[in-house]
């Protein structure tokens, strides 16, 4: 009995610092996200939206920085490296999961490292070709595909990216060949969609929204699992015949592995509370953002989950990894 006890005074003499850092957070101090694509982009516009309420909440003033390249590799090994004191985010989209199957050597373990806080939202990629093409649906641009033998290609963000993914789960799904061109971000997908040059794009909704609308692109499909709320008229890929093609495009906020669990619950919380604000809904309504509400430990799992089926895809694809 008296060995029990002296083990439970020194199991809470260790936890006491700990949880009397955890209940005194925040500070002053700004807490710092760090976001890993650029400014103006989905995920930027997003986690902008959701962390000015999180402040006004909180009274707390959160800085924004963005670290863009490799990926997301680089500003992600950033708060891998960081203090795991709350003072320091990942905002992150799926090409988290997508990364950890492509790039053979990565400065950090994308699930060790990280501890799941909350999705902010589902953002759905949508199959989009020139309108001039004149596909009715994505069988009709399949149809296309299978006739032209090999001289089908489609556009990406870049190699490794969730775009580029998308892409390849679909061809595998639809079972045609389309060459892979990659380039810097969706702006110069976009401008060779609407040219011809190249023949479909899977791109986020936020940055096709308009182009969509002016009738210059046509949306075929979404790549989500259900419908996306902004597009109610077009089906998935798995609704327009094509079974395991769905792709989901999430954008969510990660911490340093060893932050402290009432920090994390309380980030949780505030987040959750920030995302239920109407203002909040409204804009990320605009932006084409669809809710993702999952406890922190479900997004964990989904994390973990798309890893593997990411892995899975490589190795069926041959996608050459970095």
């Amino acid at each position: 009995m008296l060995r029990i006890r002296t083990s439970i005074f020194v199991l809470a003499a260790l936890l006491a610092p700990a949880t009397a850092f955890a209940q005194s957070w925040p500070t002053a101090q700004p807490i710092k996200v760090v976001i890993t694509f650029s400014a103006g982009s989905a995920s930027d516009v997003i986690a902008r939206a959701v962390f000015e309420q999180v402040g006004s909440q909180i009274g707390q003033t959160f800085v924004i920085d963005n670290r863009v390249g490799a990926g997301g590799t680089l500003g992600a090994n950033a708060v891998a490296k960081a203090a795991p004191d709350g003072y320091t985010l990942l905002v992150h989209t799926s090409s988290h999961t997508v990364t950890a199957a492509t790039f053979a050597q990565l400065p950090y373990d994308t699930v060790k490292d990280f501890k799941a806080v909350i999705p902010l939202a589902n953002l759905p990629n949508v199959l989009i070709v020139a309108k001039a093409k004149g596909y009715k649906s994505a069988g009709d641009m399949v149809a296309a595909a299978k006739a032209k033998a090999g001289g089908f290609n489609y556009g990406s963000a870049g190699a490794g990216t969730a775009s580029h993914f998308n892409a390849e789960r679909f061809k595998l799904a639809a079972k045609f060949q389309a060459q892979h061109v990659p380039f810097k971000g969706a702006p110069e997908v976009l401008r060779e969609i609407i040219a011809d040059r190249i023949d479909f794009y899977f791109v986020p909704l936020l940055p096709a929204k308009g182009l969509i609308e002016s009738g210059e692109l046509a949306a075929l499909a979404v790549s989500s699992s259900t419908r996306a709320t902004a597009l109610p008229n077009v089906p998935t890929t798995v609704e327009a015949g094509f079974p395991n093609s769905e792709f989901n495009f999430w954008v969510g906020v990660l911490a340093p592995s060893q932050t402290p669990a009432p920090i994390l619950e309380r980030l949780h919380n505030e987040i959750k509370a920030a995302l239920g604000n109407p203002g909040v809904k409204e804009r990320l309504a605009k932006l084409g953002a669809d809710p993702m509400p999952l406890t922190a430990r479900e997004f964990d799992a989904l994390i973990a989950k798309e890893i593997a089926s990411n892995v899975e895809l490589v190795k069926a694809a041959g996608i050459k990894v970095n």
